[in-house]
């Protein structure tokens, strides 16, 4: 005998598949969140507390992705199971959910008008006075290494920076390893600058433009995260099926 197909199975197919939705919108956020803490953004940790908000927001998208995750399945289970209890439940967390990831996008975004403004000067001053060199083992001048190796830089604007610096006055060096094109060249002294030598341009624009990609990522996937949210949210939970009609 054939299915038959009524409103309110229609209904029930529909908030499933909404749902999985839901899940895959969780499931988004992990990534991203996962991407913020191994990916590219690790190499602003050197801007210090200018670039601290996105790690922050990178774990609130790993605790979010998890929660919307285990409310997508809860609310296929409550579709399926008919429970109007935990359809209503999954759609009071999700419109917290929602809130929170909207509110989380803005602030990304204003945060991030802050940093430019005021990162530089702080991110020049501490160099100035921590880094101390290339084979150093403390954490913050692996990390400068690490940034000038990779993005192919020197110092905040330029090799100037390390002049009269901590780094100068301990070494008498006037730039370190990490500056050089070609870290095992003869060339690469310490005191020869000439730009087949060394990075003649420094690393902050350039971390400020992974802040500004990672910034706008954060906020753009954490908005379209709540898009597909919020679908599901307004198609409601499932009414109870109509009582059978009888005749008489």
């Amino acid at each position: 005998m054939a299915e038959i197909h009524t409103p309110y199975s229609s209904l029930k197919k529909t908030l499933s598949l909404l749902n999985g939705f839901v899940t895959v919108s969780g499931i988004i956020l992990i990534g991203l969140g996962l991407n913020v803490k191994y990916g590219e953004a690790t190499l602003t940790r050197v801007l210090g507390l200018s670039s601290v908000y996105l790690f922050h927001f990178g774990y609130l998208c790993l605790v979010i992705g998890c929660i919307t995750v285990l409310l997508g399945l809860a609310g296929w289970y409550g579709a399926t199971k008919e429970s109007r209890s935990t359809l209503f439940f999954c759609f009071l967390l999700m419109i917290i959910i929602l809130i929170l990831e909207i509110t989380a996008a803005a602030v990304v975004l204003a945060l991030f008008r802050m940093v430019r403004e005021v990162a530089l000067e702080h991110t020049f001053m501490t160099l100035r006075k921590n880094y101390r060199g290339y084979n150093e083992p403390d954490d913050y001048s692996e990390q400068w290494n690490l940034v000038m190796e990779k993005l192919k830089c020197c110092g905040v604007n330029n090799y100037t920076d390390f002049s009269g610096s901590s780094f100068e006055m301990s070494t008498g060096h006037t730039y370190p390893r990490g500056c050089c094109v070609s870290i095992g060249a003869a060339a690469c002294d310490g005191h020869t600058v000439s730009k087949d030598v060394i990075h003649q341009k420094g690393c902050f624009h350039k971390l400020l433009k992974i802040t500004q990609t990672q910034s706008f990522t954060l906020s753009g996937f954490s908005l379209g995260a709540a898009v597909i949210q919020v679908r599901p949210d307004l198609s409601g939970g499932p009414s109870p099926p109509a009582p059978p009609r009888t005749e008489g």
